[in-house]
C-alpha cells in the first residue's frame, strides 16, 4: 500500500532539516570520501605487493569486520549513544588511512583492510540511528535519500581525488590525505548533540560488549528489507572488485581509472536530489521493484560492455538504481523498527549489507581469476542476485507494510 502524508501533516522542511541533520550530512561526506578515494588504487597497490591472487579480499575482508562488528555498534548506538560510536568508527578510518604506506607485504596490507572495515561498521550505524531519531517518519525517505546524496558525492570525489593523487603526487600522500578526510568527519561529530533520551544512555563498559541473545543481533521486524539488501548488495561487491580490472581493459587507465565511480556515483546522485520522497509518496516496495529492475538491466549491459562509453553507460544505469534503492531500504528499515531498538534494527541491515557486499565481492573474485574473458559472468551472476530480491519483493507487494 502507497505510503502517503497529507500535506497539512507534512512537517515544514526548515523544522525537519536542522543544523545537526546538515552537519551529519557533511560529516558523511568527508567519511565516504575517505575511504572510497583508495578503491581504484588497492588493486593495483596490492599486485605491486605480490598479492594478484587476492584482489577479492580487498573488499570482503573490509565487509567481514564491518558486518561483525555492526551487532557491537547496533547495542552501544542503544545504550551509550549514537555520537559515540560514531566518533570510533571515524577513528578508526583515520588511524587506518594513516598506517597503509607501512604495509610492506601481502599480509600486512590485507591485515589493515581487516582492521579499515571497522570503521564502517560503527560509522554508518550510528548516523541512521541518528537521523532516524531526528527526523518524522513523513519525510524518513527524503531525508535518507538527502543523507545519501552527502555520501553519494563523497563516493564520486572520492576517486576522482584519490587517483589524482596517486598519479600527481604518491600513493602515501593519497593514503596521509584519506587519513586527513576521515580526521576532518571527527571533527564535525564532536561539533552535534546526542539524540539518544538520557534515560537509556549508559556509561561505557566491557560488559556491553558481551552478546547474551540471539535478539542482540538480530532484530527480526526488519527480516524483510535484510533480505533485500543482502540480494542487491551482492552486485555491489561484485562491481568494486572487478571494476578497475574491467576498466583497465577497456583504455580507462591512469586518472580515468576512476570514471565508472565517477559516473555511477553522479547518477546515484541526481536521482536521490529528484527522487528522494518517492518512497514516502508511493510505498518503499513498490519503489524498491522499479530500483531492482534497473539494476538488473545495468548489470546486464556492464556484462555486455565492449567499449568505454558502453561501460559507464553500465555505470550510469547502476547509479540510478542504487539511488533509488539504498535510501528506501534505510527508510524501510527504520519504518519497521521500535525506536528503543533503532540502532540494532539499522545494524541487522548493514549485516545483511555487509554480508551481501563481502560474498559478492569474494565470488567476483573467484570467478575472475585475473581473466578478462570471465568478466560477463561476473555481472551474470550478480544481476541473477537482484532478480532473486525481484521476485522476493513482487510476492510482499500486496502486504499492509510497503
Amino acid at each position: 500500500m502507497p505510503t502517503t502524508v497529507p500535506p497539512s501533516t507534512a512537517a515544514p522542511a526548515r523544522h525537519v532539516y536542522t543544523l545537526g541533520f546538515w552537519l551529519m550530512c557533511l560529516s558523511s561526506l568527508l567519511f565516504f570520501m575517505s575511504f572510497n578515494m583508495l578503491l581504484p588504487e588497492l588493486p593495483d597497490y596490492l599486485t605491486r605487493l605480490g598479492g594478484a591472487d587476492y584482489k577479492g579480499f580487498i573488499i570482503a575482508l573490509f565487509t567481514l569486520t564491518a558486518g561483525l562488528s555492526r551487532p557491537f555498534s547496533g547495542k552501544l548506538a542503544d545504550t551509550v549513544g549514537r555520537i559515540p560510536v560514531m566518533v570510533f568508527g571515524s577513528l578508526v578510518c583515520f588511524i587506518c588511512g594513516f598506517f597503509y604506506p607501512f604495509t610492506g607485504t601481502v599480509a600486512a596490507f590485507l591485515g589493515l583492510r581487516l582492521l579499515h572495515g571497522f570503521s564502517t561498521g560503527f560509522k554508518p550505524t550510528g548516523t541512521a540511528a541518528f537521523i532516524a531519531d531526528i527526523i518524522p517518519l513523513e519525510r524518513r525517505g527524503e531525508a535518507m535519500g538527502l543523507l545519501g546524496v552527502a555520501g553519494s558525492v563523497g563516493m564520486a570525489a572520492g576517486p576522482m581525488l584519490g587517483s589524482w593523487l596517486a598519479q600527481r603526487f604518491s600513493l602515501d600522500t593519497m593514503f596521509y590525505c584519506s587519513s586527513g578526510l576521515a580526521l576532518l568527519s571527527l571533527a564535525v561529530q564532536g561539533t552535534m548533540t546526542e539524540t539518544l533520551p538520557r534515560a537509556q544512555r549508559q556509561r561505557f563498559s566491557w560488559r556491553l560488549l558481551r552478546i547474551e541473545s540471539w535478539d542482540e543481533v538480530f532484530e527480526p521486524r526488519v527480516l524483510a528489507p535484510a533480505v533485500v539488501t543482502l540480494l542487491c548488495l551482492l552486485p555491489f561487491g561484485a562491481v568494486l572488485t572487478v571494476i578497475p580490472d574491467q576498466s583497465r581493459v577497456l583504455g580507462l587507465v591512469g586518472e580515468d581509472k576512476g570514471l565508472f565511480y565517477t559516473c555511477y556515483t553522479c547518477a546515484s546522485l541526481v536521482v536521490r536530489l529528484v527522487a528522494g520522497r518517492t518512497s514516502d509518496r508511493y510505498g518503499r516496495v513498490p519503489v524498491l521493484i522499479g530500483s531492482s529492475c534497473i539494476i538488473v538491466i545495468a548489470l546486464v549491459v556492464l556484462a555486455l560492455a565492449q567499449s568505454a562509453p558502453v561501460f559507464l553507460t553500465g555505470a550510469v544505469l547502476f547509479g540510478l538504481g542504487t539511488g533509488l534503492n539504498s535510501p528506501t531500504l534505510y527508510a524501510w528499515t527504520v519504518d519497521l523498527s521500535h525506536p528503543e531498538r533503532r540502532g540494532r534494527a539499522v545494524a541487522t541491515m548493514y549485516i545483511a549489507l555487509e554480508a551481501g557486499i563481502g560474498i559478492g565481492a569474494l565470488l567476483a573474485g573467484w570467478i575472475f581469476s585475473n581473466e578478462p574473458a570471465r568478466l560477463p559472468f561476473v555481472h551474470a551472476l550478480s544481476a541473477l542476485s537482484v532478480v532473486g530480491a525481484l521476485g522476493y519483493l513482487l510476492a510482499r507487494r500486496n502486504r499492509p507494510v510497503a
